[in-house]
């Protein structure tokens, strides 16, 4: 029984981590695409030092990759794409991080840590403890 308790307790915890990144990640990717640069720059100074389709582009993957830690597994259609999701999430905040450490601005790379490390939990919860089985008819795996 406290197998199973801890099962729905980390199944929770892994949802409500899901939740909180999407919608960070949603927000922070909305804000690069939709943004006037001139806007974002105040709170993003970078983003008036890169070409505008690249920051666009980086909101872009921010969009899907919020999209990616929840629909497969709330549709259940091909759920392993959320642990992917997930670890392209911290890959990009581990990139992030050394971004910032080359601008000097090391005072942000704490927060890129914990979300590297949120995504990490998911990536790792959703592929190792608490997989998210697809529906039937939809194969769990690559290429089937």
């Amino acid at each position: 029984m406290a197998n199973q308790n801890t099962s729905k307790a980390l199944n929770i915890a892994l949802w409500v981590a899901q939740g909180l990144l999407a919608a960070l990640f949603l927000m922070a990717g909305a804000n690069k695409l939709f943004l006037p640069i001139s806007e974002l720059s105040e709170t993003l100074p970078w983003a008036s030092e890169f070409p505008e389709w690249l920051v666009r582009f980086i909101g872009i993957s921010e969009l899907l990759g919020a999209v990616g830690l929840l629909l497969p597994s709330l549709l259940r259609i091909k759920p392993f794409l959320t642990s992917y999701a997930a670890i392209g999430l911290a890959l990009v905040m581990v990139l992030a991080t050394f971004f910032h450490i080359s601008r000097g601005e090391t005072s942000v790379i704490g927060m890129n840590f914990a979300i590297a490390a949120i995504a990490g939990f998911i990536a790792w919860g959703r592929m190792v403890k608490a997989p998210i089985l697809p529906k039937a008819g939809f194969s769990s795996q690559l290429g089937k």
